[in-house]
């Protein structure tokens, strides 16, 4: 009866620890598998050939060196994995855009990611004209008589 016991504590403490054992040996880094989806904000049309490029961010808020470029398909879709979890930058650039870029958190073994590109706003100068009403003339000034000698 004894031999019994003692074989089924020793069985109960190896299945509960090996759970523990296992979660050890897995806890290496995290990585995530990313999913991006480009379209036009102001027609929610896919964005094809767009160039998706990922830096990692570092403790400071700065870029890391490296980084790699993705090119959404037909579709505006682009994916990748093995992205490790913490701070990354995502800058998103496309013929006839304005250029995107934003940092995001990795936190989660599969994220998908909604990036809407606007189109160029005008930009102004100073040596345009305007074009809206023309400004009235300066009124025009007497012709200034001659002083006698």
């Amino acid at each position: 009866m004894r031999r019994f016991l003692l074989t089924t504590c020793i069985v109960g403490i190896v299945l509960v620890a090996l759970p523990a054992f296992a979660k050890d040996k897995q806890a290496g880094p995290q990585s995530s598998k990313l999913k991006f989806n480009v379209v036009k904000d102001d027609n929610n049309k896919p964005v094809r050939n767009a160039s998706v490029i990922l830096h990692l961010v570092t403790k400071g808020g700065g870029q890391a060196k490296g980084g790699f470029q993705l090119k959404t398909d037909n579709e505006g879709n682009t994916e990748t994995e093995g992205i490790p979890y913490g701070k990354i930058r995502i800058q998103v650039l496309a013929p006839g855009m304005q250029t995107f870029g934003e940092d995001y958190e990795i936190n989660k073994p599969e994220m998908d990611i909604k990036i809407r590109l606007k189109r160029p706003s005008d930009q102004m100068s100073v040596y345009d004209k305007p074009q809206g009403k023309q400004p009235a003339p300066p009124p025009a000034t007497p012709p200034a008589e001659p002083k006698p000698n």
